[in-house]
């Protein structure tokens, strides 16, 4: 069964830096559409970036824009997130997504993702 292991989460202070990664099995990442979610206490799942089954477009949503990167290794099959810059309202759980391989084009909706990680925790004092 597919599997989606997020991993790199810890504790940093605000400027920091992390770099995330998801290790996927039976679910192949440059086969499906990719993405980051995080979720902080007491409030909703959002989108934080998503990569595109070519890899040739990714998304960011504007909180993140311009300090987090999104990539893929698609010889070790792993989703990265690498976050700059962290900010305290960084602070959440990260999920990585996996939309089903028919769909190619990125979506900010979590109902749209079939397979997710168990999550890693970023915490980004001030």
């Amino acid at each position: 069964q597919v599997e989606l292991v997020e991993s790199g989460g810890g504790s940093v202070e605000a400027g920091g830096s992390l770099r995330l990664s998801c290790q996927a099995s039976m679910l192949l990442v440059d086969s499906h559409v990719m993405a980051w979610f995080r979720q902080a206490p007491g409030k909703k799942r959002e989108p934080v970036s998503c990569i595109t089954k070519s890899g040739s477009d990714t998304e960011y949503s504007d909180a993140v824009k311009g300090r987090f990167t999104i990539s893929r290794d698609n010889t070790n099959n792993t989703l990265y997130l690498q976050m700059n810059s962290l900010k305290p309202e960084d602070t959440a759980t990260y999920y990585c997504a996996a939309r089903v391989w028919q769909h190619g084009a990125c979506s900010s909706s979590e109902i749209d993702y079939n397979w997710w990680g168990q999550g890693t925790q970023v915490t980004v004092s001030s």
